[in-house]
């Protein structure tokens, strides 16, 4: 079942090119991009959470154009990583040694055709001008560290698979965008990474967190001491955030006290590879604790994912697709073997439609059932591929 769910998801995505909507894609509405109502920061803002939040798709009658999202080709470069590694093992289910080759160089050069120019090193961001509640405007393509780090992340693996050495040193330049384009925010135990060059999301462990997973990366192949040590800091920054219990706000801002699933399992994962790449087992008292609040508190009984520690509700398709992830990463994937099929099976029961897409969210009222392409369908083929892998050769359905 669970290799026929990815198969029609695959077929789905590489139908649309990879190309698609997004929850935060509102302003490339090329109506409203006419209107000089454009230039007024409360109708962004308006405009963006009437399409994010409608569970009726407003983009065909806004004009909102199916796109390639940076993040989301990525997450399927890093996925068709996956099944070429599964293949290297002898399960062809998903395309021979040739086939998936052609595919991640295809995929791959995609991707750094979509870099963010005029910085230190490469580095990408999103497709959409995106207004941060009135406080700032994200002009398109402003490069962020949680979109570079999906991406520089896919390369090296893209590198690993085919030993071109272009998507290694492309990886390795975003190096100098985290160390030279972002700022930092002291704090206890080191610094909390910048999501952007511009001010602002100063104060988020989840995507400084993946600054210090890309540093990390980058050590692994260079030995530069510098991306260690920077590395080191975030992490130990993190640590000191955390709660007793092993939780972590998603930020330090009051207006960001919130504990969910998919961010939590983010700074999993990035420590990690940390602990992994810098060889540094500084932190695994923390990273324990981080797991097993996660798995206490972000999934039910029947498999069904909750979004906060506290409320189940919205089910964000991140809520599932992050678990698999996360365990495969830190190499606890077959002890809780049976919570993830238990995930995997209400997920695609209840998040899967008939044409192979999966859905944004489940709420308690309607729906949203959009296809979107980076955050739900990119997302889901990376996730599902971490699945496959972990359990090809064994019963998976």
């Amino acid at each position: 079942m669970i290799a026929k769910s990815f198969s029609e998801l695959r077929a789905y995505c590489e139908a649309e090119n990879y190309k698609g909507w997004d929850p935060y894609d509102g302003l490339n509405s090329t109506i409203f991009q006419a209107m000089p109502l454009k230039h007024w920061d409360l109708a962004r803002l308006v405009l963006i959470q009437l399409c994010k939040r409608s569970p009726f798709n407003l983009r065909p009658l806004l004009r909102v154009p199916k796109q390639h999202n940076a993040k989301g080709v990525g997450l399927f470069l890093n996925g068709y990583c996956n099944l070429y590694r599964m293949a290297e093992q002898g399960d062809t289910r998903f395309g021979t040694l040739e086939q998936l080759r052609a595919k991640v160089d295809e995929v791959a050069r995609l991707l750094i055709s979509l870099q963010s120019k005029g910085y230190s090193g490469a580095c990408w961001g999103y497709n959409f001008d995106w207004q941060a509640r009135r406080l700032f405007l994200f002009p398109a393509h402003t490069p962020t560290v949680v979109a570079t780090t999906f991406c520089a992340s896919a390369l090296f693996q893209a590198y690993e698979v085919t030993g071109n050495r272009l998507y290694l040193d492309t990886a390795l330049s975003s190096a100098d965008f985290v160390l030279k384009n972002l700022h930092r925010t002291e704090s206890k135990g080191g610094f909390i990474l910048s999501y952007s060059p511009l001010p602002g999301n100063d104060t988020v462990y989840n995507a400084s967190l993946l600054g210090a997973k890309l540093l990390s990366q980058c050590y692994r192949y260079t030995r530069n001491e510098e991306y260690k040590t920077v590395a080191r800091q975030i992490v130990s920054a993190a640590c000191e955030g955390q709660a007793a219990d092993g939780s972590w706000v998603y930020g330090l801002l009051p207006v960001q006290s919130w504990i969910d699933s998919f961010h939590t399992g983010y700074n999993l994962d990035a420590m990690a590879h940390y602990a992994r790449f810098c060889e540094d087992s500084s932190f695994d008292d923390a990273m324990q604790r981080g797991l097993d609040f996660y798995l206490a508190n972000f999934f039910l009984a029947d498999g069904t994912p909750k979004y906060y520690h506290n409320r189940t509700y919205p089910i964000d398709i991140h809520c599932p697709g992050q678990l698999w992830v996360s365990l495969s990463v830190m190499g606890r994937f077959q002890p809780h073997a049976a919570l993830c099929r238990k995930v995997a099976d209400w997920t695609l029961a209840n998040m899967q439609d008939s044409q192979g897409f999966f859905y944004y969210q489940l709420k308690r009222g309607v729906s949203s059932k959009i296809p979107y392409m980076r955050w739900s369908n990119a997302f889901m083929f990376n996730a599902l591929s971490y699945y496959l892998l972990e359990t090809h050769g064994k019963q998976t359905g």
